[in-house]
């Protein structure tokens, strides 16, 4: 069992970064307060599960990320360049946090080798109010299966910024993992968020790989994948295993993403249809079924309100894995009609998940089982299962 203490001593971050809020906490502290909140969600909105299990703790408090997006800006007004996470309670100050102890040490040093190139290349950060500067974000993703690493730095399109000593600079560092692609997004937008406009290879690929529940995963730049794999192996096995069989069946899994959970399913379904607004995403599910050989299962890139309305196959079992925003009412509505027997829901947000709970309740589905998982250690994020049955 990890010392709690040791951890606090060792991160310098935890009095200004935004980043976790229970460093201070031991560990079984935290899990006790999350399920608490879960619970307390749940009765506010009246919920009742027939069986709530405690909470599943992390199989580790740490290094657990697989991707970090970093903002480049400074800690006080006017002052020198800081590369990393939001400061508490003040979002115009970034805090560099090249000791953080959620992600892999290589993260560490790639965070401080491209603030110190940047520094020593003078270049300037994006600023929010005059819509001015180069550096926006750094963007890491690593498998954590593979060992691989990808490194996506964020700037808009202002001249100046040296592409090739940048990736030479990152290809001399001494990592544990393999950079296998340098890339570089440009970003104009005025939002505080990547919104990309172009993205360019620098160097090797602009994909990392993965492997989850014995399936190989593509995963693309801005691909969205599981942050933290071991705990999501665990989340979706139990999630699944609350169907008794999914032999013979044709499930649809809603809000897929990538389609991990889709390929899953295809290994255990008759077919399975993925439906996912992001097109990236379905592009990537799609190449990843083939990757895995899976020819049972479709996706369609759509809301999936829409897409439901249009297609004319009927489920037996659905399973839904939506945003934090949870399933907005009119895609509810069309998720029960089908009157399915089962659903199996899958949340990151324990407050829209008690509000659709109690809607789906009151149209017919009864909560019977219901789980937290604590995949996020030290920050404020729950996840949680769920079977529903019609009664």
């Amino acid at each position: 069992m990890i010392n709690m203490a040791d951890f606090k001593e060792l991160c310098p971050h935890r009095e200004f970064c935004g980043g976790c809020i229970y460093q201070d906490v031991p560990y079984e502290k935290q899990l006790e307060e999350k399920e608490r909140e879960v619970l307390r969600l749940l009765e506010a909105k009246g919920v009742k599960p027939e069986k709530t299990d405690r909470i599943e703790g992390c199989p580790t408090p740490f290094c657990y990320r697989n991707k970090m997006e970093y903002t480049f800006g400074d800690f006080v007004k006017d002052g020198e360049m800081t590369l990393g996470m939001h400061r508490k309670k003040n979002f115009m100050s970034i805090v560099t946090v090249d000791s953080c102890r959620l992600v892999d040490p290589d993260f560490n040093v790639i965070l401080r080798a491209v603030l110190d190139f940047a520094v020593e290349k003078g270049y300037t950060f994006y600023h929010k109010r005059s819509h001015s500067g180069l550096l926006r974000n750094l963007i890491i993703r690593k498998g954590i299966r593979t060992g691989e690493l990808l490194v996506n730095i964020v700037t808009t399109s202002e001249e100046g910024f040296d592409e090739d000593k940048f990736t030479k600079m990152l290809l001399s560092l001494t990592l544990d993992n393999e950079i296998v692609g340098v890339l570089r997004t440009y970003c104009d937008s005025l939002a505080d968020a990547v919104v990309p406009d172009s993205l360019k290879t620098l160097y090797g690929r602009d994909y990392y790989m993965e492997k989850l529940l014995g399936l190989d995963f593509k995963v693309s730049a801005f691909s969205f994948f599981q942050t933290n794999v071991e705990a999501a192996e665990r989340l979706y096995t139990e999630a699944l295993a609350l169907v008794d069989s999914f032999e013979g069946k044709k499930a649809f899994d809603l809000y897929c993403g990538t389609g991990t959970i889709s390929q899953v399913l295809a290994l255990k379904a008759k077919e399975v249809l993925g439906i996912e607004l992001v097109e990236e995403a379905v592009d990537a599910a799609r190449e990843n079924a083939a990757l895995n050989g899976l020819d049972n299962c479709r996706f369609i890139a759509g809301d999936v309100f829409k897409v439901l309305s249009e297609v004319a196959d009927k489920p037996d079992v659905i399973v839904v894995d939506p945003p934090r925003v949870g399933i907005q009412p009119k895609a509810l509505d069309k998720i029960i009609s089908y009157g399915v027997k089962e659903i199996v829901y899958i949340s990151c947000n324990p407050k829209t998940l008690a509000e659709n709970l109690r809607y789906l309740d009151y149209y017919g589905y009864k909560c019977r089982y219901l789980k937290p998982f604590d995949n996020f250690p030290m920050t404020k994020h729950t996840e949680c299962i769920a079977l529903l049955e019609k009664e």
